[in-house]
């Protein structure tokens, strides 16, 4: 694939919260709630914890991503003078809790698992502190933002599994739901392993590598298959990766090979072909006998089209001969798991632990923490969610990231997310990365403060709620 940049250092426009979002982005009851709230003054301060409920079809895992943005959000969230008035339009609120939007702003804190890190089913990702409304106000934002990341960091991981040593980009925006999450895609892919974008926004935004070839109509727009190809690798006689499928892919390698000959009497290289449609691990061995039979063997050849985790594994199990693939739509939107059963819950009140008891949507109560234990070779055990103020074996994974509505501490940038999942990454047992998933659940358990405390909760809400003695 053709490299347009190099991995470039942050710019401005990566600042967390660079994408503006209003203080309507919120579901109707959110405000609703908060009305109630303010007319009722209560003001207490609450704790919510997100989490994922269950994992999809084959996951055993998730990756961490979203929370710069999250974090941005949060910093950023404001009411302005034209969504107040939209809302007294409606009529449901008082002119009193109208002016307390105006002046809005969050003030609470964030403790949180940082990106790139693993996390399992259950576990606090984040928790948010701070006035019950504050608090409150942020749940469909920090959802909607933290979801959409970790679901295609998870999927792209998944991609990087199957894949092995071999380079992976993000060819997903013309079919994302919206440009924003075509964005959010390249992001969170890079954090899931891919080396890079065809999203050349995102390239900008977020300092990734771009990378790019030509589609089929470069090819149709001339009256030759190789003089097409030989206007290219004369536009770009240092990158020229040219598409090979247009007619027929054994036919388009031939004359890939002729124009890559051209180029290496001029002292130029013929960087790769890309394989689009058809037998594509078959193809690839041919094409590649075709390559080297022209003295062309160190020519990358790309595959794209359809191609997910799944898809990957199955090309190279059936001998394949792939440098890279260019993965698109089916990471792009995590197709076979396109969402995550993540909720937002209430976990204490005025330092009062409370939780839901309804069927399989039960929370635990408590403000949390996750300690992650590891073997003596650096591999991971296993994972034990304990109370904020207990002092466990293992590593505490949340951390306090905003404290009184301001960003704590620098924000690691992309490429340090990165290294940091696939340091992890490389210590999850291999039964917990499949791709079917398997028997296992990695293990996670309660510790025994945190089960007692869940029990006596649970006793009050019986009594007071259900009359039970």
């Amino acid at each position: 694939m053709t490299l347009r940049n190099r991995p470039a250092r942050s710019v401005e426009l990566r600042a967390p919260g660079a994408t503006p979002i209003p203080g309507l982005a919120v579901d109707l009851y959110e405000l609703t709630m908060a009305a109630s709230y303010f007319e009722n003054r209560k003001s207490e301060r609450a704790a919510f914890s997100l989490f994922v409920r269950t994992y999809p079809p084959g996951r055993r895992y998730f990756v961490s991503a979203g929370l710069e943005d999250a974090l941005g959000y949060l910093s950023r969230l404001s009411f302005g003078r034209d969504e107040v008035a939209y809302l007294r339009s409606l009529r449901l609120f008082t002119g009193e809790f109208l002016s307390y939007l105006r002046g809005f702003r969050f003030t609470g804190d964030v403790f949180a698992i940082p990106e790139g890190r693993l996390f399992f089913a259950d576990e606090p990702i984040l928790e948010v502190e701070g006035p019950l409304i504050e608090a409150q106000i942020v749940e469909t934002c920090l959802i909607n933002i933290i979801n959409l990341q970790a679901m295609i960091a998870t999927k792209a991981s998944r991609c990087l599994q199957a894949a092995g040593p071999r380079r992976l980009v993000d060819f997903s925006l013309r079919r994302t739901q919206g440009l924003e999450a075509g964005l959010k895609a390249a992001r969170a892919s890079f954090i899931g392993g891919f080396a890079g974008t065809s999203n050349v926004l995102a390239g900008r935004v977020y300092g990734l590598p771009v990378f790019g070839t030509m589609a089929h109509s470069f090819v149709t727009s001339f009256g030759r298959e190789v003089d097409a190809f030989r206007a290219y690798a004369r536009s770009f006689p240092e990158s020229a990766v040219l598409l090979i499928d247009t007619y027929d892919t054994l036919a388009g390698a031939a004359k890939a090979a002729v124009v890559g000959k051209e180029m290496s009497a001029r002292g130029e290289r013929l960087r790769g072909v890309r394989l689009d449609s058809g037998d594509i691990a078959g193809l690839s061995r041919k094409v590649r006998q075709i390559l080297v039979q022209a003295g062309l063997g160190e020519a990358s050849i790309v595959a794209s089209g359809g191609l997910d985790d799944r898809k990957i594994a199955e090309i190279i199990s059936r001998g394949g001969d792939i440098d890279s693939f260019g993965v698109g739509t089916r990471m792009g939107v995590s197709a076979d798991a396109p969402y995550l059963d993540m909720a937002y819950k209430m976990v204490e009140l005025g330092g009062r632990p409370v939780l839901k008891l309804s069927p399989g949507k039960a929370s635990l109560g408590g403000r949390k923490q996750v300690f992650r234990l590891s073997l003596p070779s650096g591999a991971l055990k296993r994972d034990v969610i304990g109370l904020r103020d207990e002092a466990l074996p293992g590593e505490p994974l949340l951390r306090k990231v905003m404290g009184r509505g301001e960003i704590l501490g620098r924000l690691p940038a992309l490429p340090e997310i990165q290294k940091i999942f696939l340091g992890e990454f490389a210590k999850l047992d291999e039964k917990y990365r499949q791709l079917d998933g398997g028997p296992a659940h990695f293990p996670v358990s309660h510790s025994a403060r945190l089960r007692r405390l869940q029990a006596r909760v649970i006793q009050k809400i019986r009594s007071r709620e259900l009359g039970e003695s």
